[in-house]
């Protein structure tokens, strides 16, 4: 019994395209006409295990989609071999597979019949179904009048309570509130738990980053890489600011930490931090500062600590952005700010100038260990440019008396009064 769930092996998607949508048609009369290959999908190969969750990234137009509708059957590859072993289940684009002018129950049951239940083993569903939905009274409405919530809510619990083997998931979580995404993500770790199959296409990087065992990332058509969901996530920023080739040659992120130091670093610098971007502004130096001023990257929960860097312009820069992210160790981004979003503007720079940032705050974040980015960034006649980005360059490690639940603490205080008993009144 083979432990591959789906196979995709040099899968390539090739759509014409035409000067004019009149020479399609003269093309399949047999005329000649002038067109192009568009390669949606070109020459992409993975795997994916029974049991595995497995995201895919990329920018639109990456092929995301169209490999999801190959696999479940809705697209034919143009070139390529795909194996899948399970019942699938796919919940793709919005309205797929639904009769918009039946009403939601007559949807659960056409849904169920396409995947192949019969109407008794639809009918021992239903409940489940439905609690799940939790559109009350809509269910004997047509769908056409659903908001788009609703829609998704009733897609995904027809889609989710049907027990597949394997689960597909092209972005309609980002759809329905955040309680029904909640619920919907505590089913893919009942899912996990059971050995089941999760494949999903997704722009919510922390999603990502949470959920996924592996993840694929795409670009035009063609797969990058693929590893675990931080990596992934740490090139696909790369991407989205075209540099996801770009590797400093002669010099790493710790080489240029040591280029000119003053701060005193008594912490250990990640010698697999990634660095990147153009360096027409360059971060010199950094340090991470304890309330009582003391260079440390262990930090108490609930103190003061500033988070300080240097910037030397080795180019005239007119707006440059200033930026720190916390990240877990998963590669979840936690928190993080820059200057843009704290609205304070920064005076143009010349080349050779170097600033001095600095950004305090209250750590609120639970105990543990957290990896810190920093990064220099702006606009250059209308485009957003990456001058230089330190990721995951040292961890801070936060020390908590004690914890509570999530990623950070609200801080609350309790009130409790002791009402008279009623055989005292």
């Amino acid at each position: 019994m083979s432990e591959i769930a789906i196979k995709v092996e040099h899968l390539t998607k090739i759509y014409k395209l035409y000067n004019k949508p009149s020479d399609r048609l003269r093309e399949a009369l047999g005329m000649k006409v002038q067109s192009r290959d568009h390669y949606a999908l070109n020459d992409v190969s993975f795997h994916v295990k029974k049991g595995e969750t497995v995201g895919i990234i990329g920018t639109n137009g990456s092929g995301k989609s169209t490999i999801l509708k190959i696999i479940t059957g809705v697209l034919n590859p143009s070139e390529g071999n795909l194996e899948v072993n399970g019942r699938i289940s796919a919940l793709l684009e919005l309205g797929a597979g639904f009769n918009m002018e039946y009403s939601g129950i007559e949807n659960v049951y056409l849904n169920g019949t396409m995947m192949g239940f019969s109407r008794e083993e639809i009918d021992a569903k239903l409940d489940d179904i439905l609690e799940f939905a939790d559109i009350g009274d809509f269910v004997y409405q047509p769908v056409k009048s659903y908001s788009s919530g609703m829609f998704v809510r009733l897609a995904f619990a027809v889609a989710i309570n049907i027990e597949p083997e394997i689960l597909i998931v092209d972005e309609a979580l980002s759809v329905g509130d955040v309680f029904f995404q909640a619920k919907c993500y505590r089913k893919f770790d009942e899912f996990k738990e059971m050995g089941r199959t999760i494949l999903f296409v997704s722009h919510d990087l922390g999603s990502i980053s949470r959920y996924c065992d592996r993840v694929i990332l795409l670009n035009k058509g063609v797969k990058l890489d693929e590893g675990n969901p931080k990596d992934m996530v740490d090139l696909y920023k790369k991407v989205l600011v075209h540099q996801e080739n770009e590797r400093p040659e002669g010099t790493t992120a710790v080489e240029t930490e040591k280029k000119e130091t003053k701060w005193k670093k008594p912490f250990e610098v990640n010698p697999n931090a990634d660095e990147y971007g153009t360096k027409v502004a360059e971060i010199i130096d950094y340090i991470i500062l304890d309330a009582k001023g003391l260079e440390t990257n262990t930090i108490e929960k609930f103190s003061d600590f500033s988070i300080k860097m240097r910037v030397k312009f080795n180019q005239d820069i007119a707006d440059p952005i200033y930026a720190f992210t916390l990240k877990n160790l998963q590669g979840t981004d936690i928190t993080g700010t820059n200057t843009m979003f704290e609205k304070i503007a920064i005076a143009p720079q010349k080349k050779g100038n170097i600033q001095e940032i600095t950004f305090t705050q209250n750590m609120n974040l639970q105990g543990g260990e957290y990896l810190l980015s920093l990064g220099c960034t702006g606009y250059h006649d209308g485009d957003f440019d990456v001058y230089h980005r330190l990721y995951d360059i040292c961890n801070i490690t936060v020390i908590a008396a004690k914890n509570t639940v999530g990623f950070y603490d609200m801080n609350s205080s309790i009130e409790i009064v002791d009402e008279k008993s009623s055989t005292e009144a």
